[in-house]
Protein backbone atom coordinates (compact mmCIF):
# COMPACT_ATOMS: atom_id res chain seq x y z
CA UNK A 1 0.00 0.00 0.00
CA UNK A 2 1.22 3.88 -0.66
CA UNK A 3 0.63 5.86 2.50
CA UNK A 4 1.32 9.47 2.72
CA UNK A 5 5.02 9.13 2.59
CA UNK A 6 6.56 6.13 1.66
CA UNK A 7 4.62 2.67 0.53
CA UNK A 8 5.48 -0.61 1.57
CA UNK A 9 6.00 -1.02 -2.61
CA UNK A 10 8.97 1.20 -1.88
CA UNK A 11 9.92 -0.41 1.04
CA UNK A 12 10.44 -3.98 -0.42
CA UNK A 13 12.20 -1.86 -3.28
CA UNK A 14 14.10 -0.44 -0.41
CA UNK A 15 15.41 -4.20 0.01
CA UNK A 16 15.02 -5.43 -3.25
CA UNK A 17 17.14 -3.44 -5.38
CA UNK A 18 16.45 -5.47 -8.97
CA UNK A 19 13.04 -3.59 -8.48
CA UNK A 20 14.65 -0.07 -8.04
CA UNK A 21 13.16 2.68 -10.40
CA UNK A 22 14.93 4.89 -12.57
CA UNK A 23 15.63 8.33 -10.86
CA UNK A 24 15.72 10.28 -14.69
CA UNK A 25 11.82 8.13 -15.01
CA UNK A 26 10.08 11.46 -13.59
CA UNK A 27 11.85 14.03 -15.63
CA UNK A 28 9.93 15.93 -18.08
CA UNK A 29 11.33 16.17 -21.71
CA UNK A 30 11.02 19.15 -23.64
CA UNK A 31 8.88 17.51 -26.76
CA UNK A 32 9.57 17.45 -30.08
CA UNK A 33 7.61 19.71 -33.14
CA UNK A 34 4.41 17.99 -33.43
CA UNK A 35 4.73 15.39 -36.70
CA UNK A 36 2.17 14.05 -39.10
CA UNK A 37 -0.66 12.33 -37.29
CA UNK A 38 0.38 8.72 -37.21
CA UNK A 39 -2.39 5.97 -38.98
CA UNK A 40 -3.62 3.19 -36.98
CA UNK A 41 -6.16 0.24 -37.87
CA UNK A 42 -8.09 -1.05 -35.03
CA UNK A 43 -10.32 -4.23 -35.77
CA UNK A 44 -12.93 -5.07 -33.23
CA UNK A 45 -14.87 -8.77 -33.12
CA UNK A 46 -18.05 -8.11 -31.27
CA UNK A 47 -18.62 -12.05 -31.17
CA UNK A 48 -15.37 -12.43 -29.39
CA UNK A 49 -16.07 -12.44 -25.92
CA UNK A 50 -13.64 -12.16 -23.08
CA UNK A 51 -15.34 -11.22 -20.20
CA UNK A 52 -18.22 -9.89 -18.91
CA UNK A 53 -17.59 -5.90 -17.11
CA UNK A 54 -18.00 -7.63 -13.26
CA UNK A 55 -19.98 -5.34 -10.54
CA UNK A 56 -16.76 -5.60 -8.57
CA UNK A 57 -14.64 -4.44 -11.35
CA UNK A 58 -13.32 -0.89 -11.08
CA UNK A 59 -12.68 -0.20 -7.29
CA UNK A 60 -10.32 2.11 -5.14
CA UNK A 61 -8.48 1.84 -1.44
CA UNK A 62 -10.02 4.45 1.15
CA UNK A 63 -7.45 3.95 4.21
CA UNK A 64 -8.05 4.89 7.55
CA UNK A 65 -5.96 7.56 7.77
CA UNK A 66 -7.73 9.44 4.86
CA UNK A 67 -9.57 12.63 7.29
CA UNK A 68 -11.83 12.91 4.11
CA UNK A 69 -13.09 9.26 3.86
CA UNK A 70 -16.41 10.66 4.70
CA UNK A 71 -16.93 13.84 3.57
CA UNK A 72 -19.71 15.28 1.66
CA UNK A 73 -18.09 14.95 -0.93
CA UNK A 74 -17.17 11.14 -0.99
CA UNK A 75 -19.77 9.84 -2.27
CA UNK A 76 -19.72 12.11 -5.21
CA UNK A 77 -16.16 11.59 -6.06
CA UNK A 78 -16.45 7.76 -6.15
CA UNK A 79 -20.15 8.00 -8.10
CA UNK A 80 -18.90 10.18 -11.05
CA UNK A 81 -15.63 7.99 -11.32
CA UNK A 82 -17.31 4.53 -11.73
CA UNK A 83 -15.96 3.40 -9.12
CA UNK A 84 -18.40 0.16 -7.88
CA UNK A 85 -15.85 -1.29 -5.33
CA UNK A 86 -14.24 0.45 -2.77
CA UNK A 87 -11.75 -1.24 -0.11
CA UNK A 88 -11.27 -0.76 3.31
CA UNK A 89 -9.09 -0.07 6.07
CA UNK A 90 -6.95 0.46 3.39
CA UNK A 91 -3.47 -1.62 2.85
CA UNK A 92 -1.12 -2.19 6.04
CA UNK A 93 -3.29 -0.35 8.37
CA UNK A 94 -5.68 -3.37 8.08
CA UNK A 95 -3.10 -5.85 9.39
CA UNK A 96 -2.99 -3.81 12.51
CA UNK A 97 -6.49 -2.22 12.75
CA UNK A 98 -9.20 -3.37 15.06
CA UNK A 99 -12.50 -2.67 13.50
CA UNK A 100 -14.52 -2.76 17.28
CA UNK A 101 -12.48 -0.08 18.50
CA UNK A 102 -11.64 1.80 15.26
CA UNK A 103 -7.62 1.95 16.50
CA UNK A 104 -4.21 0.66 15.58
CA UNK A 105 -2.30 -1.40 17.57
CA UNK A 106 0.94 -0.63 16.21
CA UNK A 107 0.34 3.11 16.62
CA UNK A 108 -0.56 3.75 12.46
CA UNK A 109 -2.50 7.17 12.61
CA UNK A 110 -6.19 6.47 12.25
CA UNK A 111 -7.84 9.57 11.07
CA UNK A 112 -11.30 10.50 13.53
CA UNK A 113 -14.75 9.65 11.78
CA UNK A 114 -13.28 6.65 9.60
CA UNK A 115 -15.23 4.23 11.64
CA UNK A 116 -16.57 1.29 9.96
CA UNK A 117 -20.35 2.14 9.64
CA UNK A 118 -19.44 5.62 9.25
CA UNK A 119 -17.59 4.01 5.98
CA UNK A 120 -20.36 1.99 4.97
CA UNK A 121 -22.66 5.29 5.12
CA UNK A 122 -20.60 6.38 2.52
CA UNK A 123 -20.40 3.15 0.33
CA UNK A 124 -23.93 2.72 0.25
CA UNK A 125 -24.64 6.50 -0.73
CA UNK A 126 -21.96 6.45 -4.07
CA UNK A 127 -24.02 3.08 -4.58
CA UNK A 128 -20.96 1.07 -4.23
CA UNK A 129 -19.93 -2.20 -2.21
CA UNK A 130 -17.38 -2.86 -0.06
CA UNK A 131 -14.53 -5.33 -0.40
CA UNK A 132 -13.07 -5.89 3.57
CA UNK A 133 -9.51 -6.69 4.71
CA UNK A 134 -10.19 -8.63 7.93
CA UNK A 135 -6.97 -7.94 10.58
CA UNK A 136 -4.20 -11.05 10.15
CA UNK A 137 -1.24 -8.95 11.60
CA UNK A 138 -2.45 -8.89 15.21
CA UNK A 139 -5.97 -9.95 14.52
CA UNK A 140 -8.12 -13.32 15.21
CA UNK A 141 -10.25 -15.42 13.19
CA UNK A 142 -13.19 -14.76 15.48
CA UNK A 143 -12.48 -10.98 15.52
CA UNK A 144 -12.66 -11.57 11.69
CA UNK A 145 -16.15 -13.93 12.19
CA UNK A 146 -17.36 -10.97 14.80
CA UNK A 147 -17.18 -8.79 11.87
CA UNK A 148 -18.49 -10.71 9.38
CA UNK A 149 -21.74 -11.26 12.21
CA UNK A 150 -21.94 -7.48 12.07
CA UNK A 151 -21.50 -6.49 9.22
CA UNK A 152 -24.39 -8.33 7.35
CA UNK A 153 -26.21 -10.34 10.45
CA UNK A 154 -26.90 -7.28 12.81
CA UNK A 155 -26.49 -4.54 10.73
CA UNK A 156 -27.40 -6.13 7.79
CA UNK A 157 -25.03 -4.51 5.09
CA UNK A 158 -24.23 -7.80 2.68
CA UNK A 159 -21.46 -7.38 2.79
CA UNK A 160 -19.56 -10.49 -0.28
CA UNK A 161 -16.52 -9.83 -0.49
CA UNK A 162 -13.64 -10.68 2.91
CA UNK A 163 -9.71 -10.40 2.34
CA UNK A 164 -7.63 -12.25 5.21
CA UNK A 165 -4.47 -9.98 5.66
CA UNK A 166 -2.91 -7.58 3.60
CA UNK A 167 0.60 -8.03 2.12
CA UNK A 168 1.32 -10.68 4.58
CA UNK A 169 4.52 -11.55 3.25
CA UNK A 170 5.65 -8.55 4.11
CA UNK A 171 6.33 -9.32 7.87
CA UNK A 172 10.14 -9.95 7.84
CA UNK A 173 9.71 -13.96 6.82
CA UNK A 174 12.12 -12.80 3.57
CA UNK A 175 13.93 -10.24 5.26
CA UNK A 176 12.37 -7.06 4.34
CA UNK A 177 9.69 -5.90 7.11
CA UNK A 178 6.90 -3.66 6.33
CA UNK A 179 3.36 -5.43 7.42
CA UNK A 180 2.51 -5.22 10.91
CA UNK A 181 2.22 -9.76 12.12
CA UNK A 182 2.66 -10.27 15.98
CA UNK A 183 2.40 -14.25 15.06
CA UNK A 184 5.60 -16.40 16.22
CA UNK A 185 5.79 -18.06 12.96
CA UNK A 186 5.70 -15.76 9.92
CA UNK A 187 6.07 -18.72 7.49
CA UNK A 188 3.32 -19.08 4.34
CA UNK A 189 3.03 -22.35 5.99
CA UNK A 190 1.46 -20.75 9.20
CA UNK A 191 -0.52 -17.92 7.47
CA UNK A 192 -2.19 -20.30 5.42
CA UNK A 193 -3.21 -22.85 8.06
CA UNK A 194 -4.70 -19.34 9.83
CA UNK A 195 -6.47 -18.85 6.43
CA UNK A 196 -8.41 -22.40 6.76
CA UNK A 197 -9.61 -20.69 10.65
CA UNK A 198 -10.52 -17.65 9.53
CA UNK A 199 -12.26 -19.17 6.21
CA UNK A 200 -14.41 -21.51 9.05
CA UNK A 201 -15.11 -18.89 11.43
CA UNK A 202 -16.43 -16.27 9.29
CA UNK A 203 -18.27 -18.55 7.03
CA UNK A 204 -20.01 -20.22 9.93
CA UNK A 205 -21.34 -16.20 10.77
CA UNK A 206 -22.61 -15.84 7.37
CA UNK A 207 -22.02 -18.77 4.88
CA UNK A 208 -22.78 -16.89 1.62
CA UNK A 209 -19.62 -14.44 1.94
CA UNK A 210 -16.64 -14.92 -0.33
CA UNK A 211 -12.69 -15.17 1.47
CA UNK A 212 -9.74 -14.54 -0.40
CA UNK A 213 -6.53 -15.26 0.63
CA UNK A 214 -3.20 -13.19 0.03
CA UNK A 215 -0.63 -14.33 -2.97
CA UNK A 216 2.82 -12.45 -3.96
CA UNK A 217 2.74 -11.31 -7.38
CA UNK A 218 4.37 -13.54 -9.97
CA UNK A 219 7.73 -12.12 -11.06
CA UNK A 220 7.69 -9.90 -8.09
CA UNK A 221 9.86 -10.12 -4.97
CA UNK A 222 9.87 -12.13 -3.12
CA UNK A 223 7.82 -14.86 -5.52
CA UNK A 224 10.00 -17.96 -6.27
CA UNK A 225 11.66 -17.67 -2.84
CA UNK A 226 10.91 -20.53 -0.10
CA UNK A 227 11.15 -18.90 3.63
CA UNK A 228 12.33 -20.62 7.06
CA UNK A 229 9.76 -23.51 7.65
CA UNK A 230 8.48 -24.02 4.10
CA UNK A 231 9.26 -26.47 1.76
CA UNK A 232 7.91 -23.87 -1.18
CA UNK A 233 7.74 -20.84 -1.84
CA UNK A 234 4.52 -18.49 -0.43
CA UNK A 235 1.83 -18.75 -2.97
CA UNK A 236 2.49 -22.98 -3.75
CA UNK A 237 2.46 -22.97 0.02
CA UNK A 238 -0.45 -20.98 0.48
CA UNK A 239 -2.41 -22.41 -2.36
CA UNK A 240 -1.51 -26.02 -1.59
CA UNK A 241 -3.03 -25.74 1.82
CA UNK A 242 -5.81 -23.54 1.74
CA UNK A 243 -6.57 -23.53 -2.04
CA UNK A 244 -9.53 -26.17 -1.75
CA UNK A 245 -11.27 -23.32 0.93
CA UNK A 246 -10.93 -20.03 -0.65
CA UNK A 247 -12.76 -18.27 -2.84
CA UNK A 248 -10.43 -15.79 -4.33
CA UNK A 249 -6.95 -14.90 -4.59
CA UNK A 250 -5.15 -11.68 -3.85
CA UNK A 251 -2.19 -9.91 -5.27
CA UNK A 252 -1.42 -6.39 -5.99
CA UNK A 253 0.24 -4.76 -9.18
CA UNK A 254 2.45 -2.10 -8.38
CA UNK A 255 4.99 -2.57 -12.33
CA UNK A 256 8.08 -0.67 -12.23
CA UNK A 257 8.80 1.26 -15.10
CA UNK A 258 11.71 3.61 -16.30
CA UNK A 259 10.35 6.05 -18.57
CA UNK A 260 6.35 7.35 -19.02
CA UNK A 261 6.36 5.17 -22.30
CA UNK A 262 7.96 2.28 -20.20
CA UNK A 263 5.25 2.34 -17.95
CA UNK A 264 2.56 2.55 -20.66
CA UNK A 265 3.62 -0.51 -22.25
CA UNK A 266 3.24 -2.36 -18.49
CA UNK A 267 -0.75 -3.55 -18.74
CA UNK A 268 -0.24 -5.49 -22.16
CA UNK A 269 2.96 -6.61 -21.26
CA UNK A 270 2.38 -7.77 -17.46
CA UNK A 271 -0.86 -7.87 -16.87
CA UNK A 272 -1.88 -11.16 -19.05
CA UNK A 273 1.58 -12.90 -17.90
CA UNK A 274 0.28 -12.66 -14.15
CA UNK A 275 -3.26 -13.05 -14.57
CA UNK A 276 -1.93 -16.44 -16.29
CA UNK A 277 0.73 -17.18 -14.02
CA UNK A 278 -1.96 -16.56 -10.82
CA UNK A 279 -4.59 -18.72 -12.92
CA UNK A 280 -2.34 -21.95 -13.48
CA UNK A 281 -0.94 -22.29 -9.85
CA UNK A 282 -5.23 -21.95 -8.99
CA UNK A 283 -5.37 -24.80 -11.49
CA UNK A 284 -2.69 -26.86 -10.17
CA UNK A 285 -3.14 -26.40 -6.31
CA UNK A 286 -6.67 -25.66 -5.60
CA UNK A 287 -7.99 -29.16 -6.95
CA UNK A 288 -11.85 -29.34 -7.34
CA UNK A 289 -12.45 -25.93 -5.78
CA UNK A 290 -10.14 -24.29 -8.98
CA UNK A 291 -12.69 -23.08 -10.75
CA UNK A 292 -14.58 -21.14 -7.99
CA UNK A 293 -11.55 -19.34 -7.20
CA UNK A 294 -11.47 -15.87 -8.52
CA UNK A 295 -8.55 -13.49 -9.04
CA UNK A 296 -8.83 -9.99 -7.57
CA UNK A 297 -5.61 -7.04 -7.64
CA UNK A 298 -6.99 -4.89 -4.65
CA UNK A 299 -3.96 -2.99 -5.06
CA UNK A 300 -2.64 -1.33 -8.38
CA UNK A 301 -0.95 2.11 -9.34
CA UNK A 302 2.14 3.06 -10.83
CA UNK A 303 5.31 3.96 -8.59
CA UNK A 304 5.94 7.47 -10.92
CA UNK A 305 4.28 10.03 -12.91
CA UNK A 306 1.15 9.31 -10.33
CA UNK A 307 -0.43 12.80 -10.82
CA UNK A 308 0.55 13.24 -14.68
CA UNK A 309 -0.68 12.71 -17.93
CA UNK A 310 0.99 9.29 -18.02
CA UNK A 311 -0.71 7.32 -14.91
CA UNK A 312 -4.39 9.22 -16.97
CA UNK A 313 -3.62 6.90 -19.80
CA UNK A 314 -2.15 3.72 -17.67
CA UNK A 315 -5.34 3.85 -15.05
CA UNK A 316 -7.88 2.58 -17.90
CA UNK A 317 -5.68 0.46 -19.86
CA UNK A 318 -4.75 -1.04 -16.76
CA UNK A 319 -7.74 -1.46 -14.93
CA UNK A 320 -9.93 -3.25 -18.54
CA UNK A 321 -6.69 -5.07 -19.33
CA UNK A 322 -7.21 -7.22 -16.17
CA UNK A 323 -10.75 -7.29 -16.33
CA UNK A 324 -10.11 -9.35 -19.80
CA UNK A 325 -7.78 -11.37 -18.17
CA UNK A 326 -9.98 -12.64 -15.73
CA UNK A 327 -9.87 -10.41 -12.37
CA UNK A 328 -13.15 -9.91 -10.85
CA UNK A 329 -12.31 -6.95 -9.13
CA UNK A 330 -9.31 -3.96 -9.41
CA UNK A 331 -9.14 -1.18 -6.89
CA UNK A 332 -6.79 1.40 -7.16
CA UNK A 333 -4.09 2.98 -3.79
CA UNK A 334 -5.80 5.71 -3.51
CA UNK A 335 -8.29 7.58 -3.67
CA UNK A 336 -6.70 10.51 -1.37
CA UNK A 337 -2.94 9.49 -0.43
CA UNK A 338 -1.09 12.37 0.37
CA UNK A 339 2.74 13.31 -0.29
CA UNK A 340 6.02 14.51 0.61
CA UNK A 341 6.10 18.53 -0.83
CA UNK A 342 9.75 17.98 -1.44
CA UNK A 343 9.40 15.02 -3.93
CA UNK A 344 7.44 17.47 -6.91
CA UNK A 345 8.49 17.03 -10.48
CA UNK A 346 7.30 18.34 -14.07
CA UNK A 347 6.19 15.68 -16.18
CA UNK A 348 5.21 16.23 -19.77
CA UNK A 349 4.08 20.01 -18.83
CA UNK A 350 2.12 19.37 -15.59
CA UNK A 351 3.42 19.27 -12.28
CA UNK A 352 3.11 15.60 -10.36
CA UNK A 353 3.08 16.13 -6.97
CA UNK A 354 4.27 12.44 -6.30
CA UNK A 355 0.95 11.65 -4.71
CA UNK A 356 -0.73 8.20 -5.47
CA UNK A 357 -4.32 9.54 -4.76
CA UNK A 358 -7.07 10.06 -7.52
CA UNK A 359 -7.64 12.78 -6.33
CA UNK A 360 -5.34 15.97 -4.09
CA UNK A 361 -5.52 15.13 -0.54
CA UNK A 362 -5.18 18.83 -0.39
CA UNK A 363 -1.05 19.21 1.05
CA UNK A 364 0.35 22.21 1.51
CA UNK A 365 1.83 22.11 -2.16
CA UNK A 366 -0.87 20.49 -4.41
CA UNK A 367 -4.26 21.79 -5.26
CA UNK A 368 -7.12 21.90 -3.09
CA UNK A 369 -8.48 18.75 -1.70
CA UNK A 370 -9.98 16.97 -4.04
CA UNK A 371 -8.88 18.22 -7.27
CA UNK A 372 -9.08 15.05 -9.63
CA UNK A 373 -5.49 13.98 -11.03
CA UNK A 374 -5.83 12.46 -14.66
CA UNK A 375 -5.41 8.94 -13.35
CA UNK A 376 -9.29 9.96 -11.86
CA UNK A 377 -10.61 11.30 -15.61
CA UNK A 378 -9.14 8.23 -17.46
CA UNK A 379 -10.63 6.27 -14.81
CA UNK A 380 -13.74 7.90 -15.32
CA UNK A 381 -13.43 7.16 -18.85
CA UNK A 382 -14.27 3.07 -18.37
CA UNK A 383 -17.78 4.15 -17.20
CA UNK A 384 -18.38 5.88 -21.13
CA UNK A 385 -16.83 2.89 -22.46
CA UNK A 386 -19.07 0.17 -20.69
CA UNK A 387 -21.36 -0.93 -17.32
CA UNK A 388 -21.02 -3.81 -15.67
CA UNK A 389 -22.88 -6.95 -17.28
CA UNK A 390 -21.69 -6.05 -21.19
CA UNK A 391 -19.61 -7.73 -22.61
CA UNK A 392 -15.86 -7.31 -23.40
CA UNK A 393 -14.84 -7.97 -26.69
CA UNK A 394 -11.80 -8.18 -28.51
CA UNK A 395 -10.65 -5.34 -30.02
CA UNK A 396 -6.66 -5.22 -31.48
CA UNK A 397 -4.99 -2.29 -32.60
CA UNK A 398 -2.10 -2.44 -35.17
CA UNK A 399 0.42 0.16 -33.39
CA UNK A 400 1.76 -0.61 -29.67
CA UNK A 401 1.56 2.79 -29.04
CA UNK A 402 -2.37 2.82 -29.13
CA UNK A 403 -4.66 0.57 -27.01
CA UNK A 404 -7.44 -0.55 -27.67
CA UNK A 405 -10.98 -1.92 -25.88
CA UNK A 406 -14.14 -2.77 -26.78
CA UNK A 407 -17.53 -3.28 -25.32
CA UNK A 408 -20.85 -5.25 -26.50
CA UNK A 409 -23.88 -3.73 -24.54
CA UNK A 410 -27.14 -5.77 -24.33
CA UNK A 411 -29.16 -3.94 -26.12
CA UNK A 412 -26.34 -4.14 -29.40
CA UNK A 413 -24.48 -0.94 -28.85
CA UNK A 414 -20.74 -1.75 -29.42
CA UNK A 415 -17.90 1.30 -27.77
CA UNK A 416 -14.45 1.20 -28.79
CA UNK A 417 -12.26 2.68 -26.32
CA UNK A 418 -8.85 4.25 -27.82
CA UNK A 419 -5.61 5.36 -25.96
CA UNK A 420 -2.90 6.98 -27.84
CA UNK A 421 0.45 6.73 -25.69
CA UNK A 422 2.48 8.85 -27.84
CA UNK A 423 3.06 11.84 -26.02
CA UNK A 424 3.86 14.13 -29.41
CA UNK A 425 1.71 12.99 -32.44
CA UNK A 426 -2.29 12.17 -32.68
CA UNK A 427 -3.03 8.54 -34.17
CA UNK A 428 -5.56 8.48 -37.39
CA UNK A 429 -7.51 5.25 -36.49
CA UNK A 430 -9.13 3.33 -39.12
CA UNK A 431 -12.13 0.83 -37.59
CA UNK A 432 -13.02 -2.30 -38.59
CA UNK A 433 -15.68 -4.62 -37.25
CA UNK A 434 -16.94 -8.30 -37.35
CA UNK A 435 -20.30 -9.36 -35.65
CA UNK A 436 -20.96 -5.86 -35.85
CA UNK A 437 -22.29 -3.20 -38.52
CA UNK A 438 -21.71 -0.14 -37.44
CA UNK A 439 -25.31 2.87 -38.21
CA UNK A 440 -24.23 5.44 -40.40
CA UNK A 441 -24.84 8.19 -38.10
CA UNK A 442 -22.43 10.15 -36.54
CA UNK A 443 -21.26 8.66 -33.01
CA UNK A 444 -21.18 10.29 -29.87
CA UNK A 445 -17.29 10.57 -28.68
CA UNK A 446 -16.13 11.23 -25.57
CA UNK A 447 -12.70 12.57 -25.14
CA UNK A 448 -10.23 13.64 -22.50
CA UNK A 449 -6.99 15.50 -23.58
CA UNK A 450 -3.77 15.45 -22.54
CA UNK A 451 -3.18 17.68 -18.88
CA UNK A 452 -7.46 17.79 -19.21
CA UNK A 453 -9.43 19.10 -16.24
CA UNK A 454 -12.65 17.99 -17.87
CA UNK A 455 -14.28 15.25 -20.32
CA UNK A 456 -15.66 16.36 -23.04
CA UNK A 457 -18.01 14.94 -25.50
CA UNK A 458 -19.10 15.29 -29.42
CA UNK A 459 -20.44 14.00 -32.17
CA UNK A 460 -17.92 13.41 -34.25
CA UNK A 461 -15.86 11.54 -36.88
CA UNK A 462 -17.07 8.33 -38.19
CA UNK A 463 -18.10 4.93 -37.12
CA UNK A 464 -14.85 3.63 -38.94
CA UNK A 465 -12.34 7.10 -38.77
CA UNK A 466 -11.31 8.28 -35.38
CA UNK A 467 -8.65 10.96 -34.70
CA UNK A 468 -7.10 10.67 -31.17
CA UNK A 469 -5.25 13.40 -29.84
CA UNK A 470 -1.43 12.63 -28.76
CA UNK A 471 -1.37 11.57 -25.25
CA UNK A 472 -5.25 11.30 -25.45
CA UNK A 473 -8.65 9.10 -24.73
CA UNK A 474 -10.98 8.92 -26.95
CA UNK A 475 -14.72 6.33 -26.92
CA UNK A 476 -16.31 5.88 -29.53
CA UNK A 477 -20.12 5.02 -28.75
CA UNK A 478 -22.02 2.93 -31.86
CA UNK A 479 -25.57 2.05 -32.55
CA UNK A 480 -25.91 -0.98 -34.57
CA UNK A 481 -27.72 -0.34 -38.20
CA UNK A 482 -31.59 -0.69 -38.01
CA UNK A 483 -32.30 -4.23 -35.96
CA UNK A 484 -33.55 -6.90 -38.47
CA UNK A 485 -35.41 -8.54 -35.68
CA UNK A 486 -37.52 -7.54 -32.55
CA UNK A 487 -37.97 -9.33 -29.40
CA UNK A 488 -41.54 -9.00 -27.31
CA UNK A 489 -40.88 -10.76 -24.48
CA UNK A 490 -44.28 -11.05 -21.84
CA UNK A 491 -44.31 -12.79 -18.21
CA UNK A 492 -46.73 -13.79 -15.66
CA UNK A 493 -45.04 -14.02 -12.40
CA UNK A 494 -45.75 -15.10 -9.00
CA UNK A 495 -43.19 -16.24 -6.08
CA UNK A 496 -40.53 -18.63 -7.14
CA UNK A 497 -42.60 -19.28 -10.29
CA UNK A 498 -43.57 -17.64 -14.30
CA UNK A 499 -44.82 -18.23 -17.70
CA UNK A 500 -43.18 -16.02 -20.38
CA UNK A 501 -44.11 -16.01 -23.76
CA UNK A 502 -41.29 -14.99 -26.25
CA UNK A 503 -42.20 -13.19 -29.85
CA UNK A 504 -39.76 -12.82 -32.45
CA UNK A 505 -40.52 -10.04 -35.66
CA UNK A 506 -38.71 -10.74 -38.60
CA UNK A 507 -38.13 -7.26 -40.05
CA UNK A 508 -35.40 -7.73 -42.49
CA UNK A 509 -33.60 -10.61 -42.23
CA UNK A 510 -35.66 -12.38 -45.71
CA UNK A 511 -37.52 -16.16 -45.36
CA UNK A 512 -35.80 -17.38 -42.22
CA UNK A 513 -36.43 -21.71 -42.56
CA UNK A 514 -35.86 -22.95 -39.53
CA UNK A 515 -34.06 -20.66 -35.98
CA UNK A 516 -32.15 -20.59 -33.04
CA UNK A 517 -32.88 -17.59 -30.55
CA UNK A 518 -30.61 -16.59 -27.90
CA UNK A 519 -30.41 -14.71 -24.72
CA UNK A 520 -29.16 -15.07 -20.86
CA UNK A 521 -31.31 -14.41 -17.94
CA UNK A 522 -30.13 -11.86 -15.54
CA UNK A 523 -31.99 -13.68 -12.26
CA UNK A 524 -31.67 -17.28 -11.33
CA UNK A 525 -34.72 -18.44 -13.50
CA UNK A 526 -34.30 -22.10 -14.46
CA UNK A 527 -37.01 -22.92 -17.56
CA UNK A 528 -39.02 -26.74 -16.43
CA UNK A 529 -40.76 -26.88 -19.89
CA UNK A 530 -41.90 -25.37 -22.89
CA UNK A 531 -43.49 -25.24 -25.83
CA UNK A 532 -43.38 -24.37 -29.22
CA UNK A 533 -39.62 -24.63 -29.06
CA UNK A 534 -37.04 -27.11 -28.01
CA UNK A 535 -35.45 -25.32 -25.32
CA UNK A 536 -31.58 -25.75 -23.82
CA UNK A 537 -30.54 -23.74 -20.77
CA UNK A 538 -26.84 -23.55 -19.21
CA UNK A 539 -26.19 -21.98 -16.40
CA UNK A 540 -28.31 -18.74 -17.00
CA UNK A 541 -27.70 -19.16 -21.41
CA UNK A 542 -30.56 -20.03 -23.17
CA UNK A 543 -31.37 -21.17 -26.71
CA UNK A 544 -34.11 -21.88 -28.42
CA UNK A 545 -35.14 -23.76 -31.50
CA UNK A 546 -37.69 -24.33 -33.96
CA UNK A 547 -39.99 -27.07 -33.64
CA UNK A 548 -41.07 -28.82 -36.86
CA UNK A 549 -44.43 -26.69 -37.12
CA UNK A 550 -42.31 -23.41 -36.70
CA UNK A 551 -39.35 -23.39 -38.64
CA UNK A 552 -40.39 -21.13 -41.38
CA UNK A 553 -40.75 -17.18 -40.43
CA UNK A 554 -41.17 -14.88 -43.54
CA UNK A 555 -39.58 -11.55 -44.02
CA UNK A 556 -42.59 -9.23 -41.82
CA UNK A 557 -43.38 -12.39 -40.05
CA UNK A 558 -43.53 -13.72 -36.72
CA UNK A 559 -43.06 -16.99 -34.66
CA UNK A 560 -44.15 -17.27 -30.68
CA UNK A 561 -42.72 -20.02 -27.96
CA UNK A 562 -43.53 -20.29 -24.43
CA UNK A 563 -42.18 -21.58 -21.38
CA UNK A 564 -42.34 -22.11 -17.47
CA UNK A 565 -39.44 -21.34 -15.13
CA UNK A 566 -38.70 -21.33 -11.53
CA UNK A 567 -36.94 -18.67 -9.84
CA UNK A 568 -36.20 -17.47 -6.22
CA UNK A 569 -34.01 -14.62 -5.89
CA UNK A 570 -35.08 -12.58 -9.55
CA UNK A 571 -36.66 -13.12 -12.58
CA UNK A 572 -35.55 -9.90 -14.38
CA UNK A 573 -35.97 -9.62 -18.06
CA UNK A 574 -33.33 -10.29 -20.28
CA UNK A 575 -31.58 -7.49 -22.20
CA UNK A 576 -30.65 -9.00 -24.98
CA UNK A 577 -32.22 -11.39 -27.56
CA UNK A 578 -29.91 -13.10 -30.92
CA UNK A 579 -32.10 -14.67 -33.59
CA UNK A 580 -30.07 -16.49 -36.00
CA UNK A 581 -27.11 -14.51 -34.73
CA UNK A 582 -28.76 -11.34 -35.54
CA UNK A 583 -28.79 -8.90 -32.25
CA UNK A 584 -32.44 -7.96 -32.10
CA UNK A 585 -35.10 -4.69 -30.85
CA UNK A 586 -36.33 -5.45 -27.52
CA UNK A 587 -40.25 -4.26 -27.12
Amino acid sequence: MRRPVQSCHERVIAVAAALALAATGAVAAVAPPAAAANSVSVSVDAALQLATVPATGVGVNIPVYDANMNSAATPGLLSTAGFTTVRYPGGSHSDAYHWKTGTADDGSYVAPNTGFDAFMGTVRAAGAQPIITANYGSGTAQEAADWVRYANVTKGYGIKYWEIGNEVYGNGEYGAKWEHDIHSSKSATTYANNVLQYVSAMKAADPGIKVGAVLTTPGYWPDGIVGPGDTMDWNRTVLSIAGSKIDFAIVHAYPTSTSPADLLTKPQAQNPAIAGAVRSLINQYAGTNAPNVGIAVTETNAQAYLDTSPNGLFAPDNYLTWIENGAFNVDWWDLRNGTDCTKVTTVEGATDYNDGGMVSSGAGCEPSVNTPFPAYYGTQMISKLGAPGDTLVKAASSSPLLSSHAVRKANGDVTVMLINKDPNNAATVSLSYTGFTPSSATPTVYSYLKNGHSIGSAQSGSTTVQTVPAYGITVVQMHPTSAPCRVVYNKNEWPGGMVGTVTVVNNSLGQVNGWNLGFTFPGDNTITNSWSASVSQSGTGVTATNVWYDAAVPQGGSVQWGFNATWSRSDANPSAFWFNGASCAIG
